[in-house]
């Protein structure tokens, strides 16, 4: 059931309403299809993902984690920003500039998926940091944020609106 739930999930993001039924039962398509209430009907989201923050949230896999502080996480769920060093506490894997990250709370729950500006070990050494400190620790700074807010998808818990 949870890889259906998932499935539904990735096509409701999209635009496209999605309904589990009963594989084995005969005929369920022609009755839904005639209108019998059969299954569990997922409405599709108000708010579409674009195609590229699809592909970030559903076809790449993260090559790493960035495990956040509290503050960082309201920054992404709440208020829709960009993923700075100053809220990362840990790095986990290895990866590049561009490679697909999982960020994470200190639990460990999945809060969003994004291509990162920094390779892991850059990151390792900015972690914490602000955007300020990037260039005298690594000698160049090519971007304030870690993870910019469209190359971002918030995957964990709803985003509360204002």
């Amino acid at each position: 059931m949870k890889s259906k739930i998932a499935a539904a999930k990735k096509v409701t993001s999209i635009g496209i309403p999605c309904i589990i039924a009963p594989g084995k039962k005969k005929k369920v398509l022609s009755d839904i299809m005639a209108g019998r209430e059969i299954g569990t009907l997922f409405l599709p989201q108000t708010a579409r993902l674009a195609s590229r923050k699809y592909w970030i949230a559903f076809t790449l896999r993260p090559r790493g984690r960035l495990i956040l502080d509290d503050g960082a996480k309201k920054a992404l769920l709440e208020k829709g920003r960009s993923l700075l060093p100053s809220g990362i506490t840990a790095v986990e894997g290895e990866f590049d500039q561009g490679d697909p990250v999982a960020c994470v709370d200190r639990e460990g729950n999945l809060l969003a998926k994004g291509l990162v500006n920094y390779s892991a070990g850059d990151i390792r050494r900015i972690l914490g940091l602000k955007t300020s400190q990037i260039y005298s620790v690594l000698g160049h700074k090519d971007y304030d944020e870690v993870i910019h807010r469209d190359n971002l998808v918030i995957t964990g818990e709803i985003r509360k609106s204002k």
